[in-house]
C-alpha cells in the first residue's frame, strides 16, 4: 500500500470538472455516474443535494468572480463547459475567467466546450459544415463566438486538446420548454411555406453522449456540429409535432405579419435558415444517434 494513502496515478479514477449543471449537465453526471469522479461548478448550490447523492463533489464558485475561481486550477483532467455566457455585452467574460484559471497550474488534457449553431448565422437553407467561417448576428451569437475563441486560444496555447461543440434546438419530453408542446397549444404561427427557414435539432441525451464522447474522441482544437439527421423547415416541424400530439396544425402566416405579431426573440430564430451536416460527430466522435430523427424523439399522444 503506498504509505502516503493515495492510489498511484495510473491507478486513479478520471477526474472532469463539470462548469454548468442544468438539464444537459444531469444528463451527463447520470451517464457517467461512477465510471469517473467528477465535479460540478456551482454558484448557488442548486441541486448540491443531488449531486452528492450521485457521488459528485460540488465546489463553491462564480464565473462572475473570477476570484472565487482559483480552486479550479489544475483539479480536473477534462473539463466540460456548458455554463451560458452573460446575457448582455459582446463578449464572454465568463469563458475567459475560466480559461485564464485554467492555466494557472496543470491544465486539462481536454476541454469541450457547448456553443451554438447560432455562429453560422442566416445560411439561405444551405447545408453546412463546420469549415463554414461563422457569421453572428445576433448579440447571443456573438458572445458565444467570443467564448469559442477563448477556448481556441486556451488549446493552442496550453496545449488542451479543445473541442466546440454547435448546437441547435434541443429538445426532450422530460426537458423544460423541451418540446414544442406549449407553443402548439398556445396556437402561435409559425411562416407559410415559402417564407419558411430550415431548423436543426438535437435531442437532449444524445447532446450529453456527443459531450462525453468529444472529452475521449474530440480532435485538437476541432469543431462539431451535434444535430440529428432531421432535414425539416420549422413550420413542417411543428406540423409533425402537433399530428404526434394528436393537436391542430399551427396557423401559417406571412413573414410580413410574423414581424407584427409574433415577440423578437421568437423572430431572430426565423431569421435564420441553415440545414447543418452531422457527418464529423459520427465519423469522429463515433456517436450512433439514439434518435436520428424528430420522428423518433417525439412521444405520440
Amino acid at each position: 500500500m503506498n504509505p502516503m494513502g493515495a492510489l498511484p496515478a495510473r491507478f486513479r479514477r478520471t477526474r472532469l470538472l463539470l462548469v454548468g449543471c442544468g438539464d444537459i449537465g444531469m444528463r451527463v453526471v447520470q451517464q457517467l455516474q461512477g465510471r469517473m469522479q467528477v465535479s460540478v461548478l456551482s454558484a448557488s448550490g442548486a441541486r448540491a443535494g443531488e449531486l452528492r447523492a450521485r457521488g459528485v463533489h460540488v465546489l463553491r464558485g462564480d464565473l462572475d468572480r473570477p476570484p472565487s475561481l482559483r480552486r479550479l486550477a489544475g483539479i480536473a483532467d477534462h473539463v466540460l463547459h456548458l455554463a451560458p455566457p452573460p446575457a448582455e455585452g459582446w463578449m464572454d467574460a465568463r469563458t475567459r475567467a475560466l480559461a485564464r484559471v485554467l492555466r494557472l497550474r496543470s491544465a486539462p488534457l481536454s476541454l469541450v466546450y457547448a456553443s451554438t449553431s447560432g455562429v453560422y448565422g442566416d445560411c439561405n437553407g444551405e447545408m453546412v459544415r463546420e469549415t463554414r467561417m461563422p457569421r453572428a448576428d445576433t448579440p447571443r451569437a456573438r458572445r458565444r463566438f467570443d467564448a469559442e475563441t477563448a477556448v481556441r486560444f486556451l488549446g493552442r496555447s496550453a496545449f488542451v486538446r479543445t473541442s466546440i461543440l454547435r448546437v441547435p434546438g434541443i429538445y426532450a419530453e422530460d426537458r423544460e420548454g423541451g418540446t414544442p408542446r406549449k407553443r402548439l397549444l398556445a396556437g402561435t404561427a409559425v411562416l407559410r411555406a415559402q417564407d419558411d427557414v430550415f431548423t436543426n435539432h438535437i435531442h437532449a441525451d444524445d447532446l450529453a453522449r456527443a459531450c462525453i464522447a468529444a472529452l475521449w474522441r474530440g480532435r485538437a482544437q476541432r469543431i462539431y456540429n451535434v444535430n440529428d439527421d432531421t432535414g425539416l423547415r420549422m413550420g413542417d416541424y411543428f406540423d409533425l409535432a402537433a399530428d404526434r400530439y394528436g393537436l391542430p396544425r399551427p396557423p401559417r402566416i406571412a413573414r410580413d405579419a410574423a414581424a407584427k405579431e409574433l415577440p423578437l426573440g421568437l423572430l431572430s430564430f426565423m431569421r435564420e435558415s441553415r440545414r447543418m451536416d452531422n457527418t464529423r460527430l459520427k465519423r469522429e466522435l463515433k456517436l450512433r444517434l439514439r434518435y436520428p430523427t424528430v420522428a423518433d424523439g417525439l412521444q405520440r399522444g
